[in-house]
């Protein structure tokens, strides 16, 4: 029945020519039947002609609505000047009226309108009811009539849905592609916002090799183990740049200037535990808990760190509602770092973490996975089970290709 329905919504003409060609050969009977009781009032051809002519105007109603109009207007009229008689494909006229209504010109649909409302005392005037008295054939014209009002008033209905159908279909696919377009703008401006950190990141470890270079050679020969301390601590640190420039290579920058100035340290995992007090002094209970031994680790893994329990908490804050409460859990492993970010905030579905921002720079859960990436690690976020929301995060110390 599916493929039935599919198939003719697909053919509408097809079906349309289904029903002329039924139209018709009722019609048919019905021109043969009265002709041979009325021959004088009711000529088998013309009527058959005018049949056939309605008929074909059912067949082409929907890919012809305003020509087909026309001509049902000019048989009708043709009916009236050659007294030619109602017969049931005169239904044409009811039918094309509702077209015309849904999906004509709105002058088609003007003019179906007015001669519906005359096209019933104009067949009362020309063929009168004898039996009928004056009231009688006015009451006659009413009936007749109101079928073609209801067949304009429903058509004009469907065509002002289809308008509001289609306004909603349209605006709905601008809204995602506007939706769309700012998700770009959002992951190329957080792409940018990283690649300055790790600008700064880089900058301030060749700052420490300079320094440690300096130093080394002030006590090269007065402290020879000073000087070798200071070596080892320029090829770590140069390592350690050499990664972090690769990394930033990795990212697209946009034309953005780059403000001039010092250069500082970014912040790192030593400084989560400020941001969590930061945040149980503006109200928000957290509880903090770091497992496993704690180690230094490459600058940009823990600026990724440190920046998305900032993004996790600021969005607890924003959208957890009332009396919400978070944990954070930090775990070093030997191949990495992990994060686990949670509250029971009820405030706010899920969409709203992929608009919000920390800082009013990035977007949320778009910002996390722009950093995670640039790093080679997972993301896992979504709502909790009973409510709240949780941010699972492994970040390995190598990226993965």
């Amino acid at each position: 029945m599916q493929r039935l329905y599919d198939f003719l919504r697909r053919h509408p003409t097809w079906v349309d020519t289904f029903w002329a060609v039924v139209l018709f050969g009722l019609s048919g009977v019905s021109v043969v039947s009265v002709s041979g009781e009325r021959a004088q009032h009711m000529p088998v051809v013309p009527g058959l002609v005018a049949s056939a002519v309605l008929c074909v105007v059912v067949a082409l109603r929907r890919r012809f609505p305003e020509r087909m109009l026309l001509l049902a207007l000019a048989t009708g009229l043709a009916q009236l000047i050659l007294d030619v008689e109602t017969t049931v494909a005169d239904f044409a006229m009811l039918v094309i009226t509702y077209t015309v209504a849904t999906m004509g010109a709105r002058w088609a649909s003007r003019l179906a309108l007015t001669v519906s409302l005359c096209a019933a005392a104009l067949a009362q005037l020309r063929w009168p009811d004898p039996a009928a008295g004056m009231f009688g054939q006015l009451a006659i014209v009413v009936f007749q009539t109101v079928p073609f009002a209801l067949a304009w008033v429903l058509g004009d209905s469907m065509r002002t849905r289809r308008a509001y159908f289609a306004q909603l279909e349209e605006r709905a696919a601008r809204l995602e592609k506007e939706r769309e377009a700012q998700a770009k703008v959002a992951v190329a401006a957080e792409r940018a916002r990283i690649a300055r950190e790790l600008h700064d990141v880089v900058a301030h470890n060749v700052s420490v090799m300079v320094v440690q270079a300096d130093g080394a050679a002030y006590v090269l020969d007065a402290a020879p183990d000073q000087a070798k301390k200071a070596l080892e601590t320029i090829s770590s640190t140069g390592r350690q740049a050499l990664a972090e420039m690769r990394r930033l290579l990795g990212v697209l920058r946009t034309g953005e200037h780059q403000e001039v100035g010092e250069y500082v340290p970014q912040p790192d995992v030593n400084q989560i535990d400020d941001l969590v007090e930061q945040c149980r002094s503006a109200g928000l209970p957290v509880d903090f808990k770091v497992e496993g031994n704690p180690r230094p680790l490459p600058s940009g893994l823990e600026l990724t760190a440190y920046r998305i329990v900032q993004e996790a908490l600021t969005n607890t804050r924003k959208h957890g509602g009332p009396n919400a409460g978070a944990s954070v859990r930090l775990v070093y492993f030997d191949d990495g770092l992990g994060l686990l970010v949670e509250d029971d905030g009820k405030g706010a579905p899920h969409e709203l973490y992929e608009e919000g921002g920390a800082d009013g720079q990035g977007h949320g859960l778009i910002g996390m996975r722009e950093r995670v990436g640039m790093v080679g690690g997972t993301l896992d976020a979504g709502p909790r089970p009973g409510g709240g929301f949780r941010i699972s995060v492994l970040l390995p110390l190598k990226p993965a290709h």
